[in-house]
């Protein structure tokens, strides 16, 4: 799935315009632990999280992730924002929950990120 199929698929708004929409998403992944997820994130991932602080889009350049995305219609702050368009982070922005989101993706074919064990 690439991320313009991703936009289309949940309806989210598109945050940062000047990305590569044709990017391939890997997977799909829902974590607000920061700690977990650097652990557990993986290049290619589109993440769900309800936090909006300049952590987040460090984590996903670290980890090299496709896409972050909020749910809920919570609002990014602007300095990570700012941070996401510098680092070609692709943030979408969603009404719909992160059980929503998850549901469609799935549905959708897109896998969870992969377990060790």
């Amino acid at each position: 799935m690439t991320l313009r199929e991703l936009i289309d698929l949940t309806g989210a708004a598109d945050l940062t315009p000047d990305t590569d929409k044709n990017a391939e998403i890997s997977c799909g992944y829902t974590c607000d632990l920061l700690s977990w997820v650097m652990a557990h994130g993986q290049a290619g991932m589109a993440w769900i999280t309800v936090q909006t602080h300049m952590n987040v889009i460090a984590v996903a350049s670290l980890m090299e992730m496709s896409a972050v995305i909020i749910p809920e219609g919570i609002e990014i702050e602007a300095p990570s924002l700012s941070k996401a368009k510098e680092e070609g982070i692709t943030v979408l922005s969603s009404g719909k929950t992160a059980f929503e989101l998850c549901a469609l993706m799935a549905a959708a074919g897109l896998p969870g990120s992969p377990r060790e064990g």
